[in-house]
């Protein structure tokens, strides 16, 4: 865990602080949002220690709070994004009131419905999105088409398509319904639009995509456009001392609902933010 004393990168306490995720922390940098000390960043390569005044669109970060994860059943025709250009609804937008500010781990495209996770700690967030971390995402399919299992597996050793590879997909049939294929399919990188593009290349037409577990968490009968989060025990216990440590997930400070008000700060009279 960071001491007291250690310096963190800037988008990094960002992150952490569930103000944005890493990459988008240094856009915000880039964009002259973010003030350290009364000075103006244009870099995101700099280093802030904890006595710094840190402030984000003139507001101080949000205390530190320990890293909580939540488990939400994403509806379709959604898209997995704070903002979206060409105005669709977004995740943010239909979160329950009662969640504080929370970063997605990954995405589901606007079409896919089933587990998203959420969680206020960009650490975790960015750990669990990377392939090297290997945990499985599972989904339940429907599509359009037929297919036999010894097809299926063609694809478990993984399979190029264009140009792209794509890493083992375990793929099994489940039934046949009228003109429809259900299926369930296993896969630990999670490219964008995997499944469709891998299911294509085997002549089927995805037209329902349901993510039911991510790593040991599951969908259940959470209800859809709910959100549920997950005990900091169950949670520190799932990610084991090395995914935790990796992350440097924090579950010792108190949850933010428990923290008091931070206090605004006082105006800067003339003096403005100098840039650096």
């Amino acid at each position: 865990m960071i001491t007291a004393e250690e310096p963190e990168r800037i988008a990094k306490v960002m992150a952490r602080a569930g103000v944005a995720s890493r990459r988008d922390g240094e856009a915000m940098i880039a964009e002259g949002r973010v003030s350290v000390n009364g000075t103006v960043l244009e870099s995101p390569a700099f280093d802030v220690k904890p006595t710094d005044v840190v402030l984000v669109d003139g507001e101080p970060l949000p205390a530190r709070e320990r890293t909580r994860l939540w488990l939400y059943h994403k509806p379709r025709g959604l898209v997995t994004t704070n903002f979206d250009p060409e105005g669709r609804p977004t995740v943010f937008d239909a979160l329950p009131e009662d969640l504080p500010r929370v970063l997605s781990i990954g995405r589901l495209d606007i079409n896919t419905e089933g587990l998203l996770l959420l969680t206020n700690d960009g650490g975790l967030a960015r750990v669990l999105e990377l392939p090297e971390t290997g945990w499985l995402r599972r989904y339940r399919v429907r599509a359009f088409g037929e297919v036999t299992q010894d097809v299926l597996d063609t694809v478990k050793d993984g399979v190029t398509i264009e140009g792209i590879q794509y890493g083992p997909v375990t793929a099994r049939f489940e039934r046949q319904q009228g003109f429809n294929t259900w299926l369930t399919v296993d896969l630990r990188e999670g490219k964008n639009r995997e499944v469709k593009t891998v299911l294509e290349h085997l002549g089927l037409t995805v037209n329902r995509l349901i993510r039911v577990s991510f790593g040991p968490f599951q969908l259940g009968d959470l209800e859809e456009g709910e959100a549920d989060e997950v005990r900091s025990r169950v949670l520190q216990d799932q990610l084991g001392t090395d995914l935790a440590a990796k992350a440097g997930a924090d579950f010792e400070s108190p949850r933010r609902d428990a923290l008091p008000t931070a206090p605004r700060p006082a105006p800067a009279g003339d003096d403005r933010p100098r840039r650096r």
